[in-house]
């Protein structure tokens, strides 16, 4: 079973970056010089993505427009001879891959946000990537899922191990005794525990692999925490139905969804640029002195 349909909700306002979200859309602030949900894409169809399903919002259309051609622009790259730039336009999205866009009319919770989609995802197992976590690695985090997956043929969720005193952010899982290494079954899941109700410090980090029940479980998935819809309670019901893994990937995580987060990939992910990591560790000294 192949997974190639990609759930990426981003419907969300992004009120923590105002006022630099109040006509941008926070998954099109730059983490360098790519927008973080191009970082996202990267990573899905790295995976094997063959659909791109951008659950979405009204105000939101800067997106769909990344992703699209724009045929002026390229014409004026080529007739000025800028190739590389150029190639990095036409590069964006590979021509296999398809984008949609769907609505999430009210903003109801994730899990809802995924309910959304499910016209085009269908009765097929599909990823979900929440496009506020940027992971770093290769293979990507998604690609190490769907490898699992191509084995297991389970529901699995990429974690993470946090500090005790920072799970009450998270959705944290329990596992099953005795399970041990970087793939484990899980018993449970809860959303944002307190450190002493917590089951363990592993937490959900934004990367799924979902069986079609999860679907047909947040139909009757009443309203939670926050009055919304939420995709863990799904995943707990789920659970108790059929085997759902963790998967401690490998790779480095970015909460991009939080100023410090989003400062440190674009300082990290600098210094991996060529272009400017040499440069950039020379000013981080004279800063330190």
């Amino acid at each position: 079973m192949k997974i190639t349909k990609y759930v990426l909700p981003v419907a969300g306002l992004g009120t923590r970056f105002l006022p630099a979200t109040k006509a941008i859309p926070k998954e099109m602030l730059t983490v360098v010089d790519k927008p973080l949900i191009q970082y996202i894409v990267e990573e899905a169809v790295e995976a094997g993505a063959e659909q791109i399903i951008l659950v979405t919002h009204a105000s939101k259309r800067a997106l769909e427009d990344h992703f699209d051609k724009m045929p002026e622009l390229e014409r004026v790259l080529e007739e000025k001879g800028k190739q590389q730039l150029l190639e990095k336009v036409r590069s964006i999205i590979p021509e296999h891959v398809e984008v949609i866009a769907v609505r999430q009319p009210e903003p109801l919770g994730l899990g809802h946000a995924v309910l959304c989609a499910a016209p085009v995802v269908g009765d097929a197992p599909f990823a979900v990537m929440l496009p506020d976590v940027l992971i770093h690695n290769s293979p990507g985090c998604m690609a190490q899922l769907v490898e699992l997956f191509e084995t297991q043929g389970s529901s699995i969720i990429g974690v993470e191990n946090v500090a005790r005193e920072e799970v009450n952010k998270y959705g944290i899982v329990s596992l099953q005794p005795d399970e041990q290494g970087a793939l484990q079954r899980m018993s449970g899941v809860v959303e944002k525990p307190t450190p002493e109700q917590a089951p363990s410090t592993l937490s959900v980090v934004g990367r799924y692999i979902l069986t079609p029940k999860v679907m047909e479980l947040l139909r009757e998935t009443e309203s939670g925490a926050g009055g919304e819809i939420q995709l863990t309670d799904a995943i707990a019901t789920l659970i108790t139905q059929e085997p759902v893994y963790a998967y401690t990937f490998k790779g480095s995580s970015y909460d991009c969804g939080h100023k410090m987060g989003f400062v440190q990939a674009n300082l990290e992910y600098a210094l991996r640029d060529p272009e400017i990591s040499a440069e950039l560790e020379q000013q981080i000294q004279r800063l330190a002195k």
